[in-house]
């Protein structure tokens, strides 16, 4: 197979320093490089410089799984890449793995405990003992502590000593206490940046689009929408009596939590009711998008599974899920639930980002709002669909200042809701 990619200067230039990064002890690295610059072909163009290397596991999020092979298809490196998803990592059946790319590896960052994914993750290092790329645009997009299970999934390898989350946390994060049902907890998010970042310096390559020769520019633009009557007399019954009693069922809120959990939904126009059923009460945002965005072709990112479906009843035939269709210029208009389309995958088809929901994670704020971007399109227009007087905006504000919205913020908002 012939190669069909010529790599940037930069892109060069940072193969060689991971390589050199790889074949010294601990045989591992960190590529930090932000959106659009090309991390992907970056990584699978330096194990090409690896002698040893011909079996190589390629972990990523489902979605992006088909344009990454598509990079390894036309880079035809000399060694066999198998893709994979974070979640079928335990289904990997492969007897030889000579290293692993680890894209997107911030998501393996949850502490204190560590998650699922890191955890598997974790066991087949331990077991395969390979050369180890991990990829990120933002390794610690709301705390430094979750570079720690990043880490931890090396093994004797990592480069901090510490071998639990709890005895790391007595020398890298200052730990507070805070109120949560009533119950004190322990909060490890506030760990020191300069000894974390110390410590992970000498495995690190960071690059940023300036560095590249182009910085992208997103323009947000925040949309009111008058809800129903209904979405209102729900909400504000909710947040006087903690249950909404229908005909066939019922709106608990019984904990603060899901208090916030339910406003969230219903400012929105959807529900999930005790019983398990979604229940779709409210189609002004849906309405609102098909009129305003009239002649453009849009992707659309949702929070909850009924939001989808009411953008499906109100669009018709002119929404889709299927990103080939969208792609491929068969359907204008493409909807995506905020989790799985915030990383990997690109939306430039799109004339513009269409948020129906918010997510409270700053991480989903700060990567999906930059799908749209190309080294040849360097500004974009991301648009907010917020209800009138609900709780949406008051989670932007606080995202956008790359914190996760928590229920200490929402009891303080819920005075003036």
């Amino acid at each position: 197979m012939e190669n069909n990619i010529t790599l940037r200067h930069y892109q060069q230039d940072i193969v060689e320093k991971t390589c050199k990064l790889l074949r010294d002890t601990p045989r591992f690295a960190y590529l930090s490089m932000e959106v659009r610059t090309g991390k992907t072909l970056t990584a699978l163009s330096a194990f090409n410089h690896i002698v040893d290397v011909n079996e190589i596991v390629f972990v990523t999020k489902k979605k992006a799984i088909a344009g990454i092979q598509k990079d390894y298809n036309a880079l035809a490196p000399k060694y066999n890449c198998t893709f994979i998803n974070y979640e079928s990592l335990h289904k990997l059946d492969v007897s030889k793995i000579d290293a692993i790319i680890f894209d997107e590896a911030h998501g393996m960052g949850a502490f204190p405990k560590p998650s699922n994914r890191a955890r598997e993750a974790r066991w087949l290092v331990i077991r395969h003992n390979p050369y180890v790329l991990f990829l990120s645009g933002t390794p610690s997009p709301e705390s430094y502590s979750q570079m720690y299970h990043q880490m931890w999934v090396l093994g004797s390898r990592s480069p901090f000593s510490e071998r639990d989350f709890y005895k790391w946390a007595a020398t890298y994060v200052k730990v507070w206490e805070r109120m949560i049902n009533g119950f004190r907890v322990n909060d490890y998010s506030n760990a020191n940046q300069e000894m974390v970042m110390g410590a992970l310096k000498p495995y690190m390559i960071s690059y940023t689009q300036s560095e590249a020769g182009f910085t992208s520019k997103v323009n947000e633009h925040v949309l009111k929408v008058k809800m129903s009557d209904t979405t209102y007399k729900i909400a504000d019954k909710l947040k006087r009596d903690l249950v909404f009693e229908g005909k066939e069922d019922v709106i608990l809120a019984d904990t603060p939590v899901k208090l916030m959990q339910k406003l969230h939904q219903i400012y929105s126009g959807t529900i999930i009711l005790e019983s398990g059923k979604r229940l779709v009460f409210d189609n002004s945002k849906s309405y609102f998008i098909k009129e305003h965005f009239k002649g453009k072709r849009i992707a659309v990112f949702y929070k909850f599974q009924a939001e989808l479906e009411s953008l499906l009843s109100v669009f018709q035939e002119d929404m889709t899920t299927d990103f080939g269709k969208f792609h491929a210029n068969i359907c204008d208009n493409f909807a995506i639930q905020i989790v799985t389309g915030r990383e990997g995958i690109s939306l430039k088809e799109a004339d513009c980002l269409v948020y129906f929901n918010i997510d409270f994670s700053a991480t989903s704020y700060w990567q999906s709002r930059d799908r749209l971007t190309t080294m040849e399109r360097l500004e974009n227009n991301v648009y907010w669909i917020f209800s009138d007087g609900g709780i949406e905006e008051k989670i932007y504000q606080v995202v956008k200042k790359k914190k996760a919205y928590t229920l200490s913020h929402f009891k303080k908002d819920l005075l003036n809701l």
